[in-house]
């Protein structure tokens, strides 16, 4: 198999610093609508991850994996940088790939929505589809066989295992959410994909104050339509994905998700993603079971990339 490649620019590791400034430092935005009913001491937050340049929460960690194969020359000149995904990360990583000369492969599954495609197209990605009926596991697969197979042509950045990947959670969205409450965050939600998310901030958490409660949110069977987000019990599990780290696990059903998206577009003029539906169903029933606190979780993305998406907007 031949595939072109192109140099790496001598830039890259200096752009990479420039790009930092771009990712990060994203509102935390307070729910009020959607939370009628809640204690008034009850306060719930997300932060709004669309603000990070490439659109989503996936610019912190693909940034930090790519900074990280530079400065310890895994990412060289003559190699393009490989991973799979399901939309986002492959959007950062194009993004940045754009940015900084590196050839970008991705291989993701051919139902992606027809928005992801095209953006990635856009930004000059090469796209390997998968079959859809395998999901992001059979995404994974591929793209770990073509890295076994070429290992000269490829960087294989395997955001599911790379430790960069969690990291950089730990190092800035924890941080920022300590800054952005002052301190009172009681506890923490966010949904479980690469699991990335909840291990870097739940440990930056749980260092800053072990009493904050870290909730983990996922999908409540192996076949469902949150996209982005691993029904652990069945998917391939991430090597940097800790059991034991979340308090809890909530479960939420895809209809259930489908319906907060709505609900939040009309009640709080947020037009957001599919696995953000998901983390304040979850929020929500935290918020109503205690009496006072901080609730945060995080809005991975935006709504725009689901438009096509008919089954997401139809009312039931």
């Amino acid at each position: 198999m031949t595939i072109q490649t192109l140099p790496i620019q001598s830039f890259a590791m200096e752009r990479v610093d420039e790009l930092d400034h771009l990712v990060g430092n994203t509102p935390l935005i307070p729910l009020h609508k959607i939370t009628e009913g809640i204690s008034p001491r009850v306060k719930v937050y997300a932060k709004a991850e669309w603000y990070n340049l490439g659109g989503s929460i996936k610019a912190r960690p693909m940034l930090n994996i790519i900074r990280t194969a530079l400065e310890n020359g895994d990412l060289t000149a003559g190699k393009r940088l490989l991973d799979s995904t399901s939309g986002n990360a492959g959007i950062a990583y194009a993004t940045f790939g754009a940015a900084l000369g590196i050839p970008v492969t991705l291989t993701l599954p051919e139902n992606a929505s027809a928005e992801r495609i095209t953006i990635l197209r856009v930004l000059g990605a090469q796209l390997i589809l998968t079959d859809p009926l395998e999901g992001s596991d059979g995404a994974m697969q591929v793209a770990r066989d073509l890295a076994v197979k070429h290992p000269d042509q490829f960087f294989y950045a395997n955001q599911y295992d790379n430790p960069a990947n969690w990291r950089a959670h730990y190092q800035s969205t924890g941080p920022e959410i300590i800054a952005q409450t002052g301190g009172k965050i009681t506890h923490f939600v966010a949904g479980l994909g690469t699991a990335g998310t909840m291990m870097g901030t739940g440990r930056a958490l749980k260092e800053y104050n072990a009493k904050i409660r870290l909730i983990a949110v996922e999908p409540d069977s192996p076949f469902h339509g949150l996209e982005g987000l691993k029904h652990m019990a069945t998917a391939i599990q991430p090597r940097i994905y800790d059991p034991d780290l979340a308090d809890r696990t909530l479960r939420v059903q895809t209809e259930a998700a489908h319906a907060m998206v709505r609900r939040l577009a009309r009640e709080e003029g947020l037009l957001v993603g599919i696995s953000s539906g998901a983390a304040v169903v979850a929020a929500l029933q935290v918020a109503r079971e205690i009496h006072a606190g901080t609730v945060v979780t995080v809005f991975p993305d935006s709504g725009y990339k689901y438009l096509s998406d008919k089954n997401l907007w139809r009312e039931p």
